[in-house]
């Protein structure tokens, strides 16, 4: 590893928000600065990386603790864009860059990926009602109300807790619904996944019931972004931590909500079932309540139908803005983005 470029370790590097990152490093002005490692799970991928790429890619699982606490231990910068809700691994990386600030005096960066589920309310997840809370990433005390058993806080907290032992500097982003199609010679071949996850995942239930559904009725609010937003966020993140890491937020003032607008999951199941209608498959575009039965069979459980397109969670990315972010992307494109989705996941299907 060569002593004068910045050392980055990336987890999730064949992923929808992985990829785009790892892609915004790939084409960054200073790339030829940075000496990349990823952790990958198909050897041909990691291949590919390698030939293609120039990314030092290690094959092994999030479950090869020691494979991600070494790579964590060799890197300056570490984003963690896989799993948020796995603490075994997120514990090895922080390890990892733990070490590495005993051994070399380094203090390691962290740009950890949450989500603004942590926000959610399962007892609440009822589309009923639309939520009158809604958080700031720059009210810290508002931040720390969050209970430890709400989603990805468990890892959240792990990571706010090496920050303040002076181990790491940490950053959490938090990104609202992702949609659109992630771009870029990685997703060209074939290495990353372009698609999310959220909205084709209802317009793959609009499509088996021929209806468009919602929870209750369909009234509770999410906020959302485009995947080239986010990505942004990250390449800003990289470039204040690079420039001037002394006065760039961290640990608890280091929370960074990406959104750009907020949509009620009715508007976006209205979207999908005047895609339907268009598609000639159902004549109503009205989306009716799920059952109960429904919620289990098309999204494996009733809790994530519930998480899905039945919870609240409402932000404000004031401190994302405040370093200069500027989200391109609206709800509006959102809505729109439903027909696009709907033909990748229409093709895929045949």
């Amino acid at each position: 590893m060569s002593s004068n470029k910045v050392s980055i370790f990336l987890t999730g590097a064949t992923g929808y928000v992985g990829g785009s990152v790892l892609q915004r490093l790939l084409d960054h002005p200073k790339a030829g600065t940075f000496d990349i490692s990823v952790i990958v799970r198909n050897a041909e991928k990691a291949k590919i990386l390698k030939s293609k790429f120039g990314v030092n890619a290690v094959v092994g699982t999030h479950q090869d603790l020691d494979k991600l606490e070494a790579l964590a231990e060799n890197a300056h910068i570490a984003f963690h864009c896989a799993d948020s809700d796995d603490l075994p691994a997120a514990k090895a990386i922080l390890s990892g860059l733990k070490k590495r600030h005993a051994k070399l005096g380094d203090l390691p960066i962290l740009i950890h990926t949450s989500g603004v589920g942590v926000l959610t309310d399962e007892a609440t997840s009822t589309g009923l009602f639309a939520t009158e809370t809604i958080y700031s990433d720059l009210d810290v005390e508002q931040l720390k109300s969050i209970p430890p058993t709400a989603l990805h806080r468990e890892v959240d907290l792990a990571i706010m807790e090496a920050d303040e032992q002076g181990d790491i500097r940490a950053h959490i982003v938090l990104p609202a619904t992702i949609y659109g199609l992630a771009q870029g010679s990685l997703f060209d071949a074939g290495v990353s996944n372009p698609h999310s996850i959220q909205i084709p995942s209802l317009i793959k239930a609009a499509l088996q019931r021929k209806q468009a559904g919602m929870v209750g009725q369909g009234k509770a609010i999410w906020p959302d972004v485009h995947i080239d937003d986010v990505a942004d966020l990250y390449a800003l993140l990289l470039d204040a931590v690079l420039s001037h890491p002394a006065t760039i937020g961290h640990g608890w003032e280091g929370f960074y909500f990406a959104e750009n607008g907020e949509h009620s999951w009715y508007q976006v199941q209205r979207a999908i079932g005047e895609a339907l209608v268009r598609r000639g498959i159902t004549q109503d575009p009205e989306p009716t309540p799920f059952t109960t039965e429904e919620l289990a069979k098309y999204f494996g459980s009733e809790s994530v139908g519930r998480y899905y397109s039945g919870s609240n969670a409402r932000c404000r990315a004031e401190r994302s803005r405040s370093i200069g972010w500027k989200p391109r992307y609206t709800t509006e494109d959102l809505l729109k983005s439903v027909e696009s989705e709907m033909a990748v996941v229409l093709k895929q299907q045949s």
